[in-house]
Protein backbone atom coordinates (compact mmCIF):
# COMPACT_ATOMS: atom_id res chain seq x y z
CA UNK A 1 0.00 0.00 0.00
CA UNK A 2 0.83 3.63 -1.06
CA UNK A 3 -0.18 6.68 1.44
CA UNK A 4 -0.28 9.81 -0.24
CA UNK A 5 -0.25 13.29 2.81
CA UNK A 6 -2.21 15.34 0.04
CA UNK A 7 -3.50 18.92 0.60
CA UNK A 8 -5.00 20.71 -2.44
CA UNK A 9 -3.84 21.40 -5.86
CA UNK A 10 -0.62 20.04 -6.05
CA UNK A 11 -1.19 16.46 -4.78
CA UNK A 12 -4.15 16.14 -6.60
CA UNK A 13 -2.56 16.42 -9.91
CA UNK A 14 0.31 14.05 -9.11
CA UNK A 15 -2.98 11.38 -7.84
CA UNK A 16 -4.29 11.91 -11.28
CA UNK A 17 -1.55 10.44 -12.64
CA UNK A 18 -0.94 7.95 -9.61
CA UNK A 19 -4.58 6.19 -10.19
CA UNK A 20 -3.75 5.51 -13.87
CA UNK A 21 -0.29 3.55 -12.67
CA UNK A 22 -1.11 1.74 -9.06
CA UNK A 23 -4.08 0.27 -8.09
CA UNK A 24 -6.80 2.41 -6.80
CA UNK A 25 -7.50 0.19 -3.75
CA UNK A 26 -3.64 0.08 -2.43
CA UNK A 27 -3.78 4.21 -2.35
CA UNK A 28 -4.65 5.66 0.86
CA UNK A 29 -4.91 9.65 1.09
CA UNK A 30 -4.75 11.77 4.29
CA UNK A 31 -6.16 14.91 3.61
CA UNK A 32 -5.10 18.13 5.20
CA UNK A 33 -8.16 19.71 7.28
CA UNK A 34 -6.66 22.49 8.87
CA UNK A 35 -9.01 25.23 6.64
CA UNK A 36 -11.98 23.33 7.67
CA UNK A 37 -15.05 25.06 8.61
CA UNK A 38 -18.73 26.31 7.86
CA UNK A 39 -19.76 29.01 5.76
CA UNK A 40 -22.91 29.45 4.42
CA UNK A 41 -24.67 26.72 6.69
CA UNK A 42 -22.70 23.77 4.89
CA UNK A 43 -19.03 22.46 6.03
CA UNK A 44 -16.30 23.30 3.70
CA UNK A 45 -13.66 20.49 3.52
CA UNK A 46 -11.77 22.24 0.35
CA UNK A 47 -9.22 19.65 0.16
CA UNK A 48 -10.99 17.17 1.13
CA UNK A 49 -13.44 17.51 -1.58
CA UNK A 50 -10.82 18.30 -3.85
CA UNK A 51 -9.20 15.13 -3.15
CA UNK A 52 -12.74 13.63 -3.72
CA UNK A 53 -13.36 14.59 -6.90
CA UNK A 54 -9.93 14.03 -8.34
CA UNK A 55 -10.48 10.46 -7.66
CA UNK A 56 -13.90 10.89 -9.22
CA UNK A 57 -12.74 12.55 -12.14
CA UNK A 58 -15.17 15.35 -11.83
CA UNK A 59 -12.63 18.22 -10.30
CA UNK A 60 -12.80 21.98 -12.01
CA UNK A 61 -9.17 21.54 -13.25
CA UNK A 62 -9.21 25.06 -13.97
CA UNK A 63 -9.67 26.62 -10.66
CA UNK A 64 -8.29 22.92 -8.53
CA UNK A 65 -11.70 23.33 -6.47
CA UNK A 66 -15.35 22.32 -7.24
CA UNK A 67 -16.85 20.13 -9.36
CA UNK A 68 -16.18 20.39 -13.63
CA UNK A 69 -18.80 21.82 -15.51
CA UNK A 70 -21.34 23.40 -12.09
CA UNK A 71 -23.57 25.95 -12.03
CA UNK A 72 -23.68 28.69 -9.78
CA UNK A 73 -27.32 29.45 -9.56
CA UNK A 74 -27.89 29.29 -5.63
CA UNK A 75 -24.64 31.10 -5.34
CA UNK A 76 -25.67 33.91 -7.90
CA UNK A 77 -29.33 33.70 -6.13
CA UNK A 78 -27.64 34.41 -2.91
CA UNK A 79 -26.11 37.47 -3.84
CA UNK A 80 -28.74 38.71 -5.84
CA UNK A 81 -30.92 39.18 -2.38
CA UNK A 82 -27.74 40.33 0.08
CA UNK A 83 -26.55 37.24 1.22
CA UNK A 84 -23.30 37.44 -0.36
CA UNK A 85 -20.93 33.84 -0.24
CA UNK A 86 -17.23 34.43 0.43
CA UNK A 87 -16.32 30.82 -1.04
CA UNK A 88 -18.20 30.40 -4.60
CA UNK A 89 -19.33 27.30 -4.26
CA UNK A 90 -21.21 25.26 -6.95
CA UNK A 91 -24.86 23.66 -7.10
CA UNK A 92 -23.54 19.88 -7.42
CA UNK A 93 -20.55 21.40 -4.99
CA UNK A 94 -23.38 22.22 -2.81
CA UNK A 95 -24.85 18.95 -2.77
CA UNK A 96 -21.96 17.13 -1.57
CA UNK A 97 -20.91 19.62 0.91
CA UNK A 98 -24.85 19.25 2.70
CA UNK A 99 -24.77 15.83 2.25
CA UNK A 100 -21.40 15.84 4.61
CA UNK A 101 -22.74 18.37 7.15
CA UNK A 102 -25.77 16.02 7.33
CA UNK A 103 -23.70 12.76 7.71
CA UNK A 104 -21.31 14.39 10.10
CA UNK A 105 -23.99 14.96 12.89
CA UNK A 106 -24.48 10.92 13.26
CA UNK A 107 -21.00 9.97 11.53
CA UNK A 108 -18.36 12.24 12.49
CA UNK A 109 -16.22 13.82 9.32
CA UNK A 110 -13.72 10.54 8.66
CA UNK A 111 -17.02 8.31 7.89
CA UNK A 112 -19.13 10.86 6.11
CA UNK A 113 -16.02 10.96 3.77
CA UNK A 114 -15.82 7.31 3.56
CA UNK A 115 -19.81 7.30 2.55
CA UNK A 116 -19.40 9.94 -0.04
CA UNK A 117 -16.19 8.50 -1.43
CA UNK A 118 -17.83 5.27 -1.58
CA UNK A 119 -21.25 6.87 -3.33
CA UNK A 120 -18.42 8.17 -6.31
CA UNK A 121 -17.25 5.08 -6.97
CA UNK A 122 -13.67 5.88 -5.41
CA UNK A 123 -12.17 2.58 -4.42
CA UNK A 124 -8.98 4.46 -2.48
CA UNK A 125 -9.26 5.17 1.45
CA UNK A 126 -9.12 8.90 1.78
CA UNK A 127 -8.44 9.70 5.35
CA UNK A 128 -8.96 12.95 6.79
CA UNK A 129 -5.48 14.11 8.83
CA UNK A 130 -8.42 15.08 12.16
CA UNK A 131 -12.35 14.92 13.43
CA UNK A 132 -11.42 17.62 15.11
CA UNK A 133 -11.79 21.17 14.70
CA UNK A 134 -8.43 23.74 13.52
CA UNK A 135 -8.10 27.18 13.93
CA UNK A 136 -5.33 28.65 12.00
CA UNK A 137 -4.54 32.34 11.69
CA UNK A 138 -2.67 34.11 9.29
CA UNK A 139 -0.75 36.90 10.84
CA UNK A 140 -0.04 39.55 8.15
CA UNK A 141 0.96 43.70 8.06
CA UNK A 142 -3.08 44.66 8.22
CA UNK A 143 -4.03 41.94 11.06
CA UNK A 144 -4.71 38.85 11.93
CA UNK A 145 -6.90 37.01 9.26
CA UNK A 146 -8.89 34.37 9.01
CA UNK A 147 -6.95 31.65 6.28
CA UNK A 148 -9.93 32.24 3.85
CA UNK A 149 -9.99 35.81 4.28
CA UNK A 150 -6.38 36.11 3.34
CA UNK A 151 -6.22 33.33 0.62
CA UNK A 152 -10.00 35.12 -1.23
CA UNK A 153 -11.05 38.16 0.11
CA UNK A 154 -7.15 39.86 0.26
CA UNK A 155 -6.38 37.31 -2.54
CA UNK A 156 -3.11 36.49 -0.48
CA UNK A 157 -1.91 40.28 -0.94
CA UNK A 158 -0.91 40.85 2.51
CA UNK A 159 2.50 40.54 3.93
CA UNK A 160 2.74 37.46 6.03
CA UNK A 161 4.21 37.89 9.40
CA UNK A 162 3.48 34.24 10.98
CA UNK A 163 1.04 31.40 10.60
CA UNK A 164 -0.74 29.95 13.57
CA UNK A 165 -2.66 26.47 13.62
CA UNK A 166 -4.23 24.93 16.99
CA UNK A 167 -3.19 21.16 17.79
CA UNK A 168 -5.47 18.48 17.27
CA UNK A 169 -5.32 15.14 17.41
CA UNK A 170 -5.12 12.24 14.33
CA UNK A 171 -8.48 10.72 13.18
CA UNK A 172 -8.73 7.01 13.45
CA UNK A 173 -6.77 5.06 10.56
CA UNK A 174 -4.03 8.17 9.93
CA UNK A 175 -0.84 6.54 11.97
CA UNK A 176 -1.96 3.07 11.36
CA UNK A 177 -1.97 4.14 7.62
CA UNK A 178 1.72 4.93 7.43
CA UNK A 179 2.70 2.23 9.73
CA UNK A 180 0.71 -0.11 6.81
CA UNK A 181 2.34 0.92 4.23
CA UNK A 182 5.35 0.30 2.20
CA UNK A 183 5.58 3.83 1.16
CA UNK A 184 4.68 7.30 1.63
CA UNK A 185 4.31 10.11 -0.89
CA UNK A 186 4.29 13.32 0.24
CA UNK A 187 2.79 15.15 -2.19
CA UNK A 188 3.62 18.94 -4.18
CA UNK A 189 1.01 20.71 -1.61
CA UNK A 190 1.86 24.01 0.50
CA UNK A 191 4.42 22.34 3.32
CA UNK A 192 3.18 25.22 5.57
CA UNK A 193 -0.26 24.57 5.61
CA UNK A 194 -1.17 21.41 3.57
CA UNK A 195 1.56 19.04 4.83
CA UNK A 196 2.86 20.42 8.45
CA UNK A 197 -0.51 20.07 10.32
CA UNK A 198 -0.53 16.30 9.10
CA UNK A 199 3.10 16.31 10.20
CA UNK A 200 2.39 17.80 13.87
CA UNK A 201 -0.45 15.14 14.93
CA UNK A 202 0.92 12.92 17.80
CA UNK A 203 2.74 9.54 16.34
CA UNK A 204 2.63 10.94 12.59
CA UNK A 205 6.64 11.90 12.19
CA UNK A 206 7.38 8.66 14.80
CA UNK A 207 5.33 6.47 12.23
CA UNK A 208 7.23 8.18 9.11
CA UNK A 209 10.47 7.79 10.86
CA UNK A 210 9.85 3.80 10.03
CA UNK A 211 8.90 4.16 6.39
CA UNK A 212 9.86 5.17 2.99
CA UNK A 213 9.63 8.50 2.76
CA UNK A 214 9.53 10.58 -1.25
CA UNK A 215 8.72 13.79 -1.14
CA UNK A 216 7.93 16.02 -3.93
CA UNK A 217 8.77 19.69 -3.69
CA UNK A 218 6.49 22.21 -5.17
CA UNK A 219 8.88 24.79 -4.69
CA UNK A 220 11.18 25.35 -7.78
CA UNK A 221 13.91 27.79 -7.84
CA UNK A 222 12.55 30.66 -5.27
CA UNK A 223 9.12 30.04 -5.61
CA UNK A 224 5.88 28.34 -5.31
CA UNK A 225 4.67 26.41 -8.16
CA UNK A 226 1.32 27.72 -6.96
CA UNK A 227 -0.36 29.33 -4.45
CA UNK A 228 1.42 31.47 -1.24
CA UNK A 229 3.66 28.79 -0.18
CA UNK A 230 6.85 30.83 -0.56
CA UNK A 231 4.93 33.79 1.76
CA UNK A 232 4.39 30.84 4.33
CA UNK A 233 7.66 29.99 4.55
CA UNK A 234 9.76 33.13 4.47
CA UNK A 235 6.82 34.09 7.24
CA UNK A 236 8.25 31.51 9.32
CA UNK A 237 12.32 31.79 8.24
CA UNK A 238 12.23 28.53 6.16
CA UNK A 239 14.23 29.14 3.02
CA UNK A 240 12.31 29.34 -0.11
CA UNK A 241 14.05 26.45 -2.40
CA UNK A 242 13.32 22.45 -2.45
CA UNK A 243 16.40 22.74 0.38
CA UNK A 244 13.88 24.19 2.61
CA UNK A 245 11.49 21.96 1.74
CA UNK A 246 13.75 18.93 2.30
CA UNK A 247 15.14 20.60 5.37
CA UNK A 248 11.24 20.43 7.01
CA UNK A 249 10.95 16.86 6.24
CA UNK A 250 14.91 16.08 7.36
CA UNK A 251 14.00 13.89 10.14
CA UNK A 252 12.34 11.03 8.07
CA UNK A 253 13.07 11.85 4.60
CA UNK A 254 14.42 9.06 1.96
CA UNK A 255 14.23 10.71 -0.92
CA UNK A 256 12.98 14.14 -2.38
CA UNK A 257 11.56 14.77 -6.18
CA UNK A 258 12.83 18.05 -7.38
CA UNK A 259 12.52 19.63 -10.94
CA UNK A 260 15.05 19.77 -14.01
CA UNK A 261 15.67 23.53 -12.85
CA UNK A 262 16.78 22.94 -9.61
CA UNK A 263 20.12 20.41 -10.69
CA UNK A 264 22.26 22.45 -9.26
CA UNK A 265 20.53 22.13 -5.75
CA UNK A 266 21.43 18.56 -5.59
CA UNK A 267 24.97 18.44 -3.85
CA UNK A 268 23.12 20.99 -1.31
CA UNK A 269 20.21 18.58 -0.46
CA UNK A 270 22.53 15.33 -0.39
CA UNK A 271 23.78 16.57 3.01
CA UNK A 272 19.78 16.56 3.76
CA UNK A 273 18.37 13.53 2.25
CA UNK A 274 20.37 10.26 0.86
CA UNK A 275 18.14 10.48 -2.26
CA UNK A 276 17.78 13.60 -4.66
CA UNK A 277 15.33 12.37 -7.59
CA UNK A 278 15.95 15.53 -10.69
CA UNK A 279 13.08 15.13 -13.09
CA UNK A 280 10.36 17.44 -14.49
CA UNK A 281 7.41 18.67 -12.39
CA UNK A 282 5.54 20.21 -14.10
CA UNK A 283 2.07 18.82 -14.06
CA UNK A 284 0.42 20.14 -17.02
CA UNK A 285 -0.79 17.36 -19.15
CA UNK A 286 -2.13 14.14 -17.59
CA UNK A 287 1.18 12.19 -19.72
CA UNK A 288 3.19 14.90 -17.37
CA UNK A 289 1.44 13.72 -14.03
CA UNK A 290 1.65 9.54 -15.30
CA UNK A 291 5.09 10.31 -15.76
CA UNK A 292 5.99 11.70 -12.62
CA UNK A 293 3.81 9.44 -10.78
CA UNK A 294 5.59 6.47 -12.31
CA UNK A 295 9.28 8.12 -11.22
CA UNK A 296 8.10 8.02 -7.73
CA UNK A 297 7.24 4.60 -7.68
CA UNK A 298 10.31 3.68 -9.63
CA UNK A 299 12.39 5.02 -6.72
CA UNK A 300 11.18 3.21 -3.81
CA UNK A 301 12.91 0.12 -2.84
Amino acid sequence: MITVLSGGTGTPKLLQGLKEIVDPTDLAIIVNTLENDYFSGVYVSADIDTVLYTMADMINEEFWYGVNGDTFITHERLEEIGCPELLRIGDIDRATKIQKTQLMVKYGLAKAVEIQAEKMGITSKIIPMSEEHSDIKIITDIGELEFHDFLIKHQAQPDVLDIKFSKVSPAVGVVESIINSDAVIIGPSNPITSILPILSLDGVKDALKDTYVVAVSPIIGSDSVSGPASKFMKALDIEVSSVGVASLYETFLDNIVIDDKDYDKKQQLNQIVNKVTITNTIMNSLDAKKNLAQIIIDSIP
